[in-house]
């Protein structure tokens, strides 16, 4: 079994698909999918379809979901195969659990390359951070679960997803910056600062990659900008990292060079004291 939750949810058996159509079986398959091997109680399962105000019938109707799973996954596997979809989905002491492999869900897979590229980062190995990193990010397919309605406990798992993409991009592109690939990184990074607009980490990978291609006065435009959107929308000024960063640039400072630089730590912390 194979599934795919970074991006519209897909889930398939053999190359059928198991995926329902109606929507709170989708969000009990989707929550399952995030913790395959764990049981997930029964009023996690009741709070995520029906929030804190669950129906009289809520069991009943859960159980109907169960069931209606379990007929799609014995249908997907077939008469022949060496489990049945009641052992696949299986009934727990209160709740129910998705007994598969984590490596047949796309975000645990994820999290693994994720964590090895971290690793290989803070070790100073950066073209295998930059290569890991981004093999990670390609796992993505659009916002996570982009076509399930999610309840209270998904939105903070898709948000929790959200927020580790971004930080892996990051790190992805400190990696490369470290490799001395900031030219190739403008346009990219054009993107990400217009997407995040008060995003320091990006505007400072921006800054740098401007800088180290010859073009100091489009990096310190783009400090310019960010300054004024934290003054008028926030009332602060930028952090005093971003600060240094903006100053080391009008002094030239050969610290950002890309052999001068730092081996260790983030593009954002380059000048943090």
């Amino acid at each position: 079994m194979m599934i795919q939750v970074l991006g519209p949810l897909h889930a398939e058996i053999g190359g059928v698909p198991v995926v329902p159509t109606a929507s709170k079986p989708r969000q009990i398959l989707s929550l399952l999918a995030l913790y395959p091997g764990r049981v997930m109680p029964v009023p996690t399962l009741m709070e995520e379809i029906w929030g804190a105000d669950p129906p009289v019938s809520a069991l009943t109707t859960l159980q109907t979901y169960i069931l209606q799973l379990r007929r799609r996954l014995g249908t997907a596997m077939g008469p022949d195969a060496p489990r049945s979809a009641k052992e696949v989905l299986a009934t727990r002491h209160g709740g129910y659990l998705l007994q598969i492999p984590q490596d047949s869900v796309d975000a645990h897979v994820y999290e693994r390359l994720v964590g090895a590229g971290r690793a290989a980062f803070e070790a100073g190995d950066d073209a295998r951070a930059a290569q890991t990193l981004r093999q990670a990010l390609e796992m993505w397919q659009g916002p996570a679960l982009v076509d399930v309605r999610v309840g209270s406990i998904l939105s903070i798992e898709t948000l929790r997803l959200e927020e580790s993409r971004l930080v892996t991009v990051e790190r992805r592109i400190d990696a490369d910056l470290r490799l001395g690939r900031h030219t190739q990184l403008l346009a990219e990074l054009k993107d990400l600062i217009v997407r995040h607009p008060q995003h320091e980490g990006l505007h400072s990978q921006a800054m740098v990659a401007l800088y180290r291609s010859g073009r100091q006065a489009a990096a310190l435009d783009v400090y310019r900008q960010l300054r004024i959107r934290l003054i008028e929308e926030l009332g602060v000024e930028p952090s005093p990292q971003l600060q240094r960063l903006h100053q080391a640039m009008l002094a030239v400072d050969p610290a950002l060079d890309v052999a001068a630089g730092t081996r260790r730590g983030s593009t954002f912390d380059l000048y943090a004291s």
